[in-house]
């Protein structure tokens, strides 16, 4: 085990090492007051809330929002919106507690509860990080499939080898590493900024399915349901305490109040582009499937369908947001898996080696010849069944004034937390009910 004072590392490196001395320097005079002008101080504290965004552009939402989309037209927008603000609730939560603490979730949850019961919790944490990077494994190995006409196992080999170099910045910290899944979430905006300037879209639609709440059959509650009950990821709750743990001195509340109130700011604008990135994939099937190819349902069709209707370049477009999201999102997925191993056993392993246990199951899933998009709605469930633990556990510690002491939520802020949560997870029960075949609703 690792001792108290110990801080989980990623490959030899310990995590609060994100940024530089000069970095940390330059948040400390900020935070004690001096001015370094705007867009340099919104840069210097940006890092933990873009990575974890991630979460809510990986290639599970690409295939729930083309089928919202092509079936449904702009009806569930407003599906995403409610979505993208539960998203930014908790992910505030989870900001704040490593800001306070010094401590991720999983360190506060082996250091508050029994043993047994933390053993638990990390076996099925890791089932759900092994669920989520077969997903946004597939998802990137997929995009290169399609985007260089190569076989998906050669694919799943390139995303392997990138998504590995990616990681291999992290070792002078995380700093690096947060500049290339900036960028990259960068590509993915301008992928759906393109691809709704080539759509037809219809834009008074656009705000009537935004602001008007309709679920015209059980079908669109399946969806809405798919949308919402899988938005806030396990792996995203646990990986931004541990992004904010210690990553900058805050000896004093005044301090911490200050770095949470810029960390609550990054949070709204990070996860505002990651709502409206998938707000954009929604209008982009709506706009080019719904008026008559409404069973588009897979990535592969939505793809070989966006060509002949908008041509060759929405294709490619769709392509490259698609790779860019399978990569980044399978490279925040190994990160979280170390935060949430260190944090509870204090085990430390390669990244290298983690990589190749994660990304097991998805060769086996193709090697067997199973449907990806298949495989992604599964992985889905397991992420559902997984979700309230570490969800729970936030509510539960965040409240808890021996934990978060001044900063422990107020009785408004736990009660929305606590329904906030209960919504998330009822409408989990519903998704898993009705894919097992109980219909709840007409």
């Amino acid at each position: 085990m690792l001792p108290m004072g110990d801080k989980p590392r990623m490959d030899g490196i310990p995590v609060e090492l994100g940024v530089t001395e000069r970095s940390q320097r330059d948040m400390s005079a900020v935070l004690s007051g001096v001015r370094l002008g705007k867009l340099r101080t919104a840069l210097l504290f940006a890092g933990p809330a873009v990575i974890a965004s991630i979460a809510y552009m990986d290639p599970g939402n690409f295939a729930t929002n083309i089928q919202a989309g092509a079936q449904y037209g702009y009806g569930l927008l407003w599906v995403v919106l409610i979505a993208n603000a539960l998203a930014m609730l908790f992910q505030a939560l989870s900001a704040k507690l490593g800001i306070v603490t010094g401590r991720n979730l999983a360190e506060l949850c082996r250091d508050h509860l029994p043993r047994p019961m933390v053993y638990f919790m990390w076996a099925a944490s890791e089932v759900a990080a092994m669920a989520t990077d077969l997903a946004e494994f597939l998802g990137g190995a997929i995009g290169l499939s399609l985007l260089l006409g190569i076989p998906l196992l050669a694919g799943m080999a390139l995303t392997a080898l990138i998504t590995y170099a990616i990681l291999m910045t992290d070792k002078r910290g995380f700093r690096p590493l947060e500049m290339v899944i900036g960028g990259i979430v960068g590509i993915i905006a301008v992928c759906y900024l393109v691809e709704v300037l080539i759509s037809p879209v219809a834009w008074g639609e656009v705000a009537l399915g935004t602001f008007t709440p309709s679920l015209p059959d059980s079908n669109a509650v399946t969806i809405a349901v798919g949308i919402i009950g899988a938005t806030v990821m396990p792996h995203a709750l646990y990986l931004h305490s541990g992004l904010t743990q210690a990553r900058v001195p805050t000896p004093t509340d005044r301090l911490r109040r200050r770095l949470i109130s810029f960390s609550n700011r990054e949070v709204l604008i990070a996860l505002m582009l990651a709502g409206l990135v998938n707000m954009a994939m929604v209008v982009m099937a709506a706009s080019a499937f719904h008026g008559g190819h409404s069973d588009v349902a897979e990535i592969e069709t939505a793809y070989h369908t966006l060509g002949p209707l908008l041509g060759g370049a929405a294709a490619s477009v769709f392509l490259i947001s698609l790779l860019a999201s399978g990569i980044s999102s399978s490279v925040v997925g190994t990160m979280a898996g170390q935060v949430v191993m260190q944090g509870f056993v204090g085990f430390r392993i390669p990244v290298w080696v983690r990589r190749m246990v994660t990304m097991l199951p998805a060769f086996v899933v193709v090697t067997i010849g199973v449907n990806p998009t298949e495989t992604l709605v599964y992985s889905q469930v397991v992420l559902s069944l997984v979700l309230p633990i570490p969800m729970i556990a936030l509510i539960w510690l965040t409240r808890r004034r021996d934990v978060m002491g001044a900063f422990a939520n107020s009785t408004g802020l736990h009660v929305l937390a606590v329904l906030g949560g209960a919504l998330i997870l009822a409408l989990n029960v519903v998704l898993l009910l009705q894919l097992a075949g109980v219909g709840l609703i007409g």
